[in-house]
């Protein structure tokens, strides 16, 4: 089996308009249209058995419909699809919200700092991961550099900074938080610093260079953070529509340095413990 844990997809009626604006993007190119048969189909290609879809609240009142179409996607491709949820760090009543989301079974929430125009170790998202941690609800955020904003609202060290104070709140080890992007976008030597070895997930999504996003890193750099963080803490990431999930795939599957064990827990063991599937 084979999860990739970071993809996008768009309601048929904003698809086309979001696409065309976020492909405006330097450096950024789709390999999808953008929707939800566009990522069934890319999956088919690539030999993927699931996707976990990433949704973002970009204003606070978007929970409502966020919430709505992500269920739509877990209640209508349970074999093929798992929807995160949204919220943002302006919203009410996040306690319900975030009680509401666990009590009709999504796994976890996404959170992008660029969107939101919010650092990640503001007390808003302490607030917000601490009790996703206390509900067993995962978390995974963007996380570096993003090509449409020039202000990172989540380098390395405020991610540590915000998981420290979030541990010292709610208590317990199992690891449940997520660094999308090999940890940081464009801020490897950080990675390195910061979070590699520390008591979470990190995705490889937009690490691969070359594929059609703007990742800096090479394939030896991927392979010694894999090694330094533990391949038992690394998803298998896309960020579809942004990279091609076959190309991904292959990309990945011809790292030299990394054992068919290793590369096994990447691709599936780790998203299936992590996802209790």
């Amino acid at each position: 089996m084979i999860i990739d844990f970071h993809t996008h997809v768009y309601p048929d009626k904003i698809a086309a308009r979001t696409m065309e604006a976020l492909n405006l993007v330097p450096d950024v190119d789709a390999h999808t249209n953008g929707t939800l048969q566009g990522l069934l189909d890319s999956m088919e290609r690539a030999g993927i058995d699931k996707s976990v879809v990433l949704p973002v609240a970009t204003r606070k009142g978007q929970f409502d419909s966020v919430t709505k179409f992500a269920q739509a996607l877990n209640e209508n491709y349970p074999d093929r699809l798992i929807s995160f949820g949204g919220i943002h760090p302006d919203d009410d009543a996040v306690e319900e919200k975030l009680n509401y989301l666990k009590e009709i079974g999504f796994k976890g929430i996404k959170i992008h700092p660029d969107y939101t125009g919010t650092f990640i170790d503001d007390d808003r998202y302490v607030r917000i991961v601490a009790e996703c941690k206390k509900r067993g609800l995962l978390v995974i955020t963007h996380a570096g550099k993003d090509p449409a904003y020039d202000t990172i609202h989540c380098p390395p060290d405020r991610g540590i900074r915000m998981l420290n104070a979030v541990n010292s709140l709610v208590p317990g080890e199992q690891p449940f938080f997520i660094f999308a992007h090999l940890g940081g976008c464009k801020h490897l030597s950080e990675v390195e610093r910061h979070l590699v070895g520390q008591n979470c997930y990190i995705d490889i999504s937009c690490s691969f260079s070359g594929l059609g996003h703007f990742s800096d890193v090479s394939d030896d750099d991927i392979v010694r953070v894999i090694h330094n963080h533990g391949a038992d803490k690394i998803l298998f990431a896309t960020d579809s529509p942004w990279n091609d999930q076959k190309a991904y795939i292959e990309r990945f599957k011809s790292l030299t340095g990394l054992s068919d064990t290793e590369k096994e827990m990447i691709l599936c063991d780790n998203a299936e413990r992590l996802l209790k599937i």
